[in-house]
């Protein structure tokens, strides 16, 4: 099912996407971009929450896991 979006262009850009009309398929470019811009903004979103999560874990030493499953594995 289809919503209705509305916004207001300038009146010189809609009159240059007129004049395209029969070249471009302007609603498909348009749900293309939108749809393109909310996966962006949707991997950010998920970045920062990633992000603020790994804030709340320690902080291994460099080399502590190479160690960790050298050890590990060593005693297996």
């Amino acid at each position: 099912m289809s919503e209705v979006l509305s916004i207001r262009v300038p009146r010189d850009l809609k009159k240059r996407m007129m004049a395209l009309r029969d070249v471009v398929d302007w609603r498909r470019e348009i749900i293309a971009f939108l749809e393109e811009r909310v996966r962006y903004y949707e991997r950010l979103v998920a970045l920062r929450e990633a992000e603020e999560l790994l804030r709340g874990h320690p902080v291994l030493p460099r080399g502590m896991v190479v160690r960790m499953v050298r050890e590990d594995r060593d005693s297996g």
